[in-house]
């Protein structure tokens, strides 16, 4: 038996301790930036696909507030919600945060209720007591899930915790034609600001390093565009490079991106020197939508403004196998389709 045979037997036994779920996964579902106010019918959508899980990107509500009692209160009003009930009843669900579910608009470290706040999170979303999650600074976590002797990585960021303040705009940009809407920030110039945080990123690299062969990253913020004004790993581009640098130092296969934020959708790719295309599927508009869509020279599919929800299958089946990834809408009808093979983000090309 081989390190990664035996490092995984060891993983699978502990899984259900773990409280992580099923081990067979091939069909996520995703999204983010769904108001507790509104029905979100776009749920018992995504319950008539049948996917093996759903992850909330952030936005999960809009809580913006630093009384807690209020923060509850909105929680609860999406607990109770009748799609919520039969997306939760159906489907098993992971999450992770952005601004305004961790508790306002574009918040980072500086954030006074981040712990509580936290707390208020987990319990939402059934955090098991045993979690790793309750056991450090912060919600970043990731899960692993075995189909066909393929090993399926989730990790799910935390981009506000730990994350230093936003450059704000000062008319940098002024006489870029590109964009023709007010911009409220500009990308740092100093590599000092941090995006995670150096806690979260030494956890990173030890999770890049694990065996996997398809590596689903989770994000709030997006990471595969370009510079567009509001918030993205693009206003910490020393940050984003940091990252790059990170999976070709690991040599982490199977890279891909999932994000939300921006109230519609999009498939952006992202070319870097020595290192194979990051795909971005961006899926933000469970509820919210935006009249516009920003500039984005590395977008490849979309933008979508209607209601939404993301969706990667991965056919394990194959030799080399085929990640589908789909931008669905309210009305049940596939608005953006684009597929890759594994070894199209992979440093050992078959």
């Amino acid at each position: 038996m081989n390190i990664r045979s035996i490092y995984f037997a060891f993983l699978f036994i502990s899984l259900p301790y773990l409280g992580y779920g099923q081990q067979s996964v091939s069909t996520i579902a995703f999204g983010s930036c769904g108001k507790q106010n509104h029905p979100l019918p776009i749920f018992d959508v995504v319950v008539k696909h049948q996917p093996d899980l759903f992850i909330f990107l952030g936005d999960n509500i809009y809580g913006d507030t630093e009384n807690m009692n209020i923060l509850k209160r909105k929680y609860r009003k999406l607990g109770k919600k009748p799609t919520y009930k039969n997306l939760k009843r159906n489907v098993p669900i992971l999450a992770t945060w952005d601004d305004h579910d961790y508790g306002k608009n574009d918040a980072g470290k500086e954030y006074p209720m981040k712990a509580e706040s936290k707390e208020i999170f987990l319990k939402f979303f059934d955090e098991p007591k045993k979690s790793d999650r309750r056991k450090h600074e912060g919600i970043y976590t990731s899960y692993y899930y075995e189909t066909n002797g393929k090993i399926l990585q989730i990790i799910l960021l935390d981009n506000r915790t730990f994350r230093d303040p936003l450059k704000k705009n000062t008319g940098e940009f002024k006489e870029d034609k590109r964009y023709f809407y007010n911009l409220d920030y500009a990308p740092h110039t100093s590599t000092e600001p941090t995006f995670l945080g150096e806690a979260q990123w030494e956890w990173l690299a030890k999770e890049l390093e694990k065996p996997a062969d398809v590596r689903i990253i989770g994000s709030g913020s997006q990471f595969g565009i370009e510079f567009n004004g509001y918030e993205a790993w693009a206003n910490f581009p020393h940050e984003q490079k940091r990252f790059l640098d990170l999976i070709q130092t690991t040599k982490a296969n199977g890279v891909l991106f999932i994000t939300g934020d921006v109230h519609y959708a999009e498939i952006s790719k992202l070319e870097s020197p020595k290192l194979y295309p990051i795909y971005d599927v961006t899926a933000s508009g469970l509820s919210s939508t935006w009249k516009f869509h920003t500039p984005n020279k590395n977008r490849i599919a979309g933008a979508i403004m209607e209601n939404h929800f993301g969706m990667i299958t991965i056919n394990w089946e194959a030799k080399d196998p085929e990640i589908k990834m789909e931008i669905w809408d309210i009305d049940n009808q596939p608005r953006i389709e684009y597929s890759i093979n594994l070894s199209e983000i992979s440093f050992n090309k078959e």
